[in-house]
């Protein structure tokens, strides 16, 4: 299962897990504690019941680091933040604040706070459904306890990534990471972490229906958990006990270990393990075909988990609030210390400003006495420039003339010029059809042996009806005549093809229809089914003349 800050945070992993155990959550609350005693104080007795009250004491203390600018200090407080909310089922927040923490350890090279932190974060980002950054975060903090040769972290950080692969079910992978684990844990004497390495690999083992070695490995995760008086481990393990001798078929003993766990969590008062022996319980009264006892015991269970649920529920929108009124309480004392240096800036910038009125009064005072003496000797000077001025208008007003005469002329030109260049056009290809149609005659004729030079001098004539040099001319010629006509027409009718184009141009020449025809080598027939798609592509009314549009565009469209 996945390890976090300590070992024993780990066995709320395993019950998650296993049991869909989320009210490890207040055991958590009460081992993580015991990792950040010197920081949190007395929060551990908040944080099994209250965390919320939890959460504004590790505030205070982030606020105090952040003032006295240390800056490990407040790594480890959004740590703990993150942990909090992890733990309360909130991921996101979660994962924002240890990003956070994960931020300034880096900046500060807290090389070992990082990688711890790497394994927290990689623990909420699995829980997230996010696997693949999960294992990222897990692979980081590995290569440095490789380096440093941390064994405990090298324990830990097996772990987590041995979960990962046994819950994309690659078993050897997880059962290799997880052998891993188990050598650095004994290295270290760690026996909270050969606790659940050991139900690790117990679980699979059962997973694999294995279930000799993993009656082995959970019996053996049983003693270590006695030996260290880990009650809630303990309750955990025969619950899984229980199950190996449920599924191999051992009903009766597999039915007196879950009543053992539901006697010791009842003394515990542990409700999540509560109400997993419940349903374990009911699991092995309906394969002994007791459905009665089956069905009474998984209503306590579900009875039990909808007052967890609501009791969870409740817990998480207290500490949503409590965050929320955090969160707008120093909203609010940012704006009020915002608000007080804003009215010293402006005391101190009403201060200047009259400062600088004076002796912008006096500056002025001095300027308007030399410039009155000056105006007389500018206005002559104006009026000589007006003069100069009026001249050069007059002048530049003719040479305009003379350039419109000039462009006037040059239209003309150019459209005699594209008048003339499209009659060629149509000249061509009258010929061209005509010497089509004696093509085609030619290849109805019995003289099979000139039928494939004829029929390739054909598909050639074809080809120039479509690929005629003439309409890049004409296209040149076209954009002299009516500047910007094609661009306006393509931005505003995005759709239209080069085909259209060409239709369009014709249209606007006044061209006739058995002439554009002609000159886009098409018959009557597919013209007009080409003057219909082009007025569905410009969205045309109904009874609206195609060319009087084409004629009045672009203002027919303003």
């Amino acid at each position: 299962m996945l390890f976090s800050v300590s070992s024993s945070t780990s066995s709320l992993f395993s019950c998650i897990q296993k049991r869909s155990c989320l009210g490890v959550l207040v055991y958590w609350l009460v081992t993580l504690t015991s990792c950040y005693a010197q920081a949190l104080g007395d929060t551990d007795r908040l944080s099994r019941q209250n965390p919320d009250s939890a959460y504004r004491l590790i505030k205070v203390k982030l606020d105090k680091a952040v003032s006295q600018q240390n800056r490990v200090a407040e790594g480890d407080y959004l740590q703990q933040i993150g942990l909090l909310f992890y733990h309360q089922g909130s991921y996101v927040q979660a994962i924002d604040f240890l990003l956070q923490a994960q931020k300034i350890f880096l900046e500060a090279n807290e090389t070992n706070r990082l990688a711890r932190n790497r394994n927290e974060l990689g623990t909420v980002y699995y829980y997230n459904e996010q696997v693949d950054q999960a294992l990222t975060q897990f692979t980081e903090a590995l290569t440095f306890y490789k380096q440093h040769r941390n064994t405990e972290g090298l324990a830990h950080t097996y772990a987590n990534i041995g979960h990962i692969y046994e819950k994309r079910q690659a078993p050897n992978l997880a059962y290799r990471y997880q052998k891993l684990a188990l050598l650095n844990s004994r290295a270290t004497n760690d026996t909270a972490s050969l606790t659940k390495i050991y139900e690790n690999l117990g679980s699979i083992f059962e997973d694999e229906a294995r279930y000799d070695s993993a009656h082995y490995y959970y019996q053996q995760a049983f003693l270590l958990a006695q030996h260290t008086h880990d009650e809630i481990s303990q309750i955990e393990i025969i619950n899984n006990l229980g199950d190996i001798y449920r599924k191999t078929g051992n009903y009766r003993q597999g039915l007196d270990l879950s009543r053992q766990a539901l006697r010791m969590a009842q003394q515990k008062k542990e409700l999540y393990q509560l109400s997993a022996a419940l349903r374990d319980i009911a699991k092995t009264y309906r394969l002994m075909h007791q459905p009665d006892s089956a069905y009474s015991y998984i209503e306590r269970s579900r009875d039990l988990t909808d007052e967890i649920y609501a009791v969870e529920s409740n817990r998480q929108i207290a500490l949503l609030q409590t965050l929320y009124n955090v969160e707008r309480k120093d909203s609010e004392i940012a704006q009020l210390n915002a608000q007080r240096r804003a009215n010293v800036i402006i005391i101190v910038a009403t201060s200047v400003v009259l400062a600088l009125i004076g002796i912008l009064g006096a500056v002025i005072i001095n300027r308007q006495r030399l410039k009155i003496r000056n105006e007389q000797a500018v206005n002559q000077q104006n009026q000589q420039m007006f003069q100069t001025q009026h001249e050069l208008v007059q002048a530049e007003l003719r040479n305009k003339q003379l350039q419109e005469e000039n462009l006037t002329t040059q239209l003309a030109l150019k459209s005699k010029e594209l008048t003339a260049h499209t009659l060629q056009i149509i000249q061509k290809n009258q010929v061209l059809e005509e010497l089509k149609d004696d093509l085609n005659a030619i290849l109805k004729d019995d003289k099979r042996d000139q039928k494939k030079q004829l029929r390739q001098l054909a598909q050639k004539i074809d080809l120039s009806f479509n690929r005629d040099k003439y309409w890049d001319d004409f296209r040149t010629i076209f954009d002299q005549v009516h500047p910007q006509f094609f661009s306006q027409l393509t931005q505003r009718f995005p759709e239209l093809t080069a085909t259209d184009l060409r239709l369009i141009a014709l249209l606007k020449m006044n061209i006739t229809s058995a002439d554009i025809a002609t000159l886009l080598g098409i018959s009557s027939d597919s013209l007009r089914v080409a003057r219909y798609r082009l007025r569905k592509k410009i969205s045309l009314a109904e009874g609206e003349s195609l060319s009087g549009f084409i004629q009045r565009f672009p203002s027919s469209v303003n």
